[in-house]
Parts: C-alpha cells; sequence; structure tokens
C-alpha cells in the first residue's frame, strides 16, 4: 500500500465510505483533532516511561484511551451511509473512564478552587492533552451541527478531559508537586 495517492492534492479528502469533501470540512477538522490528541496522549504515555514512581497503572489507562480515540477518530470520519462499517464505541469505555476518574479522586484532596497546571513536565503534558481533549470535543460538536454524529463519541470526549484533568492531579499527587491554586484578584 502506497502513502502517498496524490488524490489529496486538490484540497479533498475521504469520509470513510469513499464521499470526498474538502480537508476543511468539519468533520475532518473534528477527527483530524482527535488524531492530534491521540498524538500527545502517546507522547504522555511515552514520557512516562524510566520514570521512578510507578505509574503502570497510568500507562495502561492511557493505553486503553488511545484504543478509544481510534475509535473515536474512525466514527467522526464516517459518512451515515458507511456506519455499519465502522464498530461502535463500547459504552464500557465510557464508564472505564468513570471508574478511574472516582478511583484517582478518591487519593487525592477535595478541590477546592481552580488549579494551575504544572509543577512537573508530566503534569503540565496531561493538561495540553486535557485542552486538545477539549478542542476536540468543540470540533465534534460544531461538525454535529450539519452531520450526524456519534453521541457516544461526544460523552467519551467529555469524560475523558474530566480523566486528564484527574491524570494531572493524581500525577501532582505522585511526584509530591504542591498544586497552586488560582486565586482571583479583587
Amino acid at each position: 500500500m502506497k502513502i502517498y495517492t496524490k488524490t489529496g492534492d486538490q484540497g479533498t479528502t475521504s469520509l470513510i465510505g469513499g464521499t470526498r469533501v474538502g480537508k476543511d470540512d468539519p468533520r475532518v477538522n473534528a477527527y483530524g483533532t482527535v488524531d492530534e490528541l491521540t498524538a500527545f496522549v502517546a507522547h504522555l504515555r511515552d514520557s512516562m516511561d524510566g520514570e521512578e514512581n510507578n505509574l503502570e497503572l497510568y500507562r495502561n489507562d492511557l493505553l486503553n484511551i488511545l484504543e478509544a480515540l481510534m475509535t473515536v477518530a474512525a466514527l467522526l470520519a464516517t459518512t451515515e451511509e458507511a456506519s455499519p462499517k465502522v464498530p461502535p464505541l463500547q459504552p464500557e469505555r465510557i464508564t472505564f473512564l468513570e471508574k478511574r476518574i472516582d478511583e484517582i479522586s478518591a487519593g487525592l484532596p477535595p478541590l477546592t478552587h481552580f488549579t494551575i497546571p504544572g509543577g512537573h513536565p508530566l503534569v503540565s503534558l496531561s493538561h495540553i492533552c486535557r485542552t486538545v481533549c477539549r478542542r476536540a470535543e468543540r470540533a465534534a460538536i460544531a461538525a454535529g451541527h450539519g452531520h450526524p454524529v456519534c453521541n457516544d463519541a461526544l460523552v467519551y470526549l467529555n469524560r475523558l478531559s474530566d480523566y486528564l484533568y484527574v491524570l494531572g492531579r493524581g500525577l501532582s499527587e505522585e511526584f509530591n508537586v504542591k498544586e497552586v491554586y488560582w486565586m482571583p484578584e479583587r
């Protein structure tokens, strides 16, 4: 299989099912942003290698997330006619995130203020993933204004951004990083 086909040289691409659309189509923006998120999540996971702390549980979480993100991207790249060709996002993927959010949160101090990201490269990277996830969610919602979008994909992206926030807090705890609270000026 060749990597380049030259079919996109005029600014179009194919959705799953063969429909050609402009590369600026909202669906392309949505699945492209999920693709960007996938790359950042992979970078976060890879960056956990070699850490002295035992981050294997988080690494396993992120592998589960990477698999689900591939499905989310495929769902966003699929025309309504071709949707039976793409496997659905299993509801267990969403419940997995909810379970992990609850488990991680149980070991953290109660949240009383907004936190300012940072304190350790992995904490910052988890927040980069969170913000890209929020952008992917917004892009998917925008795509849904003109085309059918799988609701489970939207729910997954929403829950994933919550997970990534809690992951940042969990990593702060793991690395003994004091969370900095945002205290608005009055």
